[in-house]
């Protein structure tokens, strides 16, 4: 089959290939710094493709992102936090792979609904929460580590939980974006191949599907970097756990 052919058997329609094209813009968006927003792009692949083979659809792009992120944030690294959290970030993928292969397509969804809400759980508690203790001890870095590691591998939703443990340690903005992507492009990629060979949610079919979508990805990175000097959080946070909330709340449901 050709790459018109095989887009054309995904057979989507106008909107859906408008709300597909906006969630890899944000996807690109999101990678540039601009933090919160991923739960959206997951909800609308979910929305669109069904919530496990969403995952694989997202998993390549997300790699792409990565690699841009990691090539234009690299200098601002952080590698001692990168040790700390990704022996555990495998094992939490590791537990996702079987978690999620064990289960049905309905409690998939349930699951990562309930991760979803949980997610904006955390979040709203740290954004009230006011403290300049930084917690250095390993049960904090292990479970951050192992939660962020299942939750990527269940359902790509490991940004509020790497979020939290990057604004405990007290990053300043480039390097929390930069040591954000090296974490996620190096478990991302350990994640593919269970996505191939367990799973079965990346394809050749998917595969197209991504390469006609990266320049998007492109365009929403750079666009993000411009911006993201300029963008006050404060409302904006806020606005992203309602909407995000919203979208939980109608996934566990419909």
């Amino acid at each position: 089959m050709g790459v018109a052919e095989i887009l054309q058997s995904y057979n989507l329609s106008a909107l859906q290939w408008t709300a597909i094209g906006f969630a890899v813009f944000i996807l690109g968006f999101s990678k540039s710094g601009i933090k919160g927003i991923g739960i959206i792009i997951v909800i609308i692949l979910a929305f669109v493709f069904g919530e496990k083979a969403s995952t694989g659809i997202l998993l390549p792009m997300l790699i792409s992102a990565d690699i841009i992120a990691v090539s234009y944030y690299n200098r601002h690294t952080q590698w001692r936090f990168i040790k700390k959290l990704l022996p555990s970030m495998v094992i939490g993928v590791l537990v996702g792979v079987w978690v999620g292969d064990a289960i049905s397509e309905v409690v998939f969804k349930r699951v990562m609904a309930i991760i979803i809400m949980g997610s904006i759980g955390i979040m709203l508690y740290f954004e009230r929460r006011k403290s300049d203790k930084i917690p250095h001890n390993k049960w904090f870095s292990n479970s951050a580590g192992f939660l962020a590691g299942f939750t990527t591998m269940i359902g790509n939703l490991a940004g509020p939980i790497s979020n939290i443990y990057f604004l405990a340690m007290r990053l300043p903005k480039n390097e929390f974006i930069g040591t954000a992507a090296w974490l996620f492009f190096i478990i991302n990629v350990f994640k593919l191949p269970f996505h191939f060979f367990v799973w079965h949610t990346v394809s050749k079919d998917t595969l197209v599907l991504n390469m006609t979508l990266i320049p998007v990805v492109v365009i929403g990175f750079f666009l993000g970097v411009a911006l993201v000097r300029q963008i006050s959080n404060v409302n904006y946070r806020k606005f992203i756990i309602i909407v995000t909330a919203i979208g939980g709340l109608i996934m566990l449901f419909r």
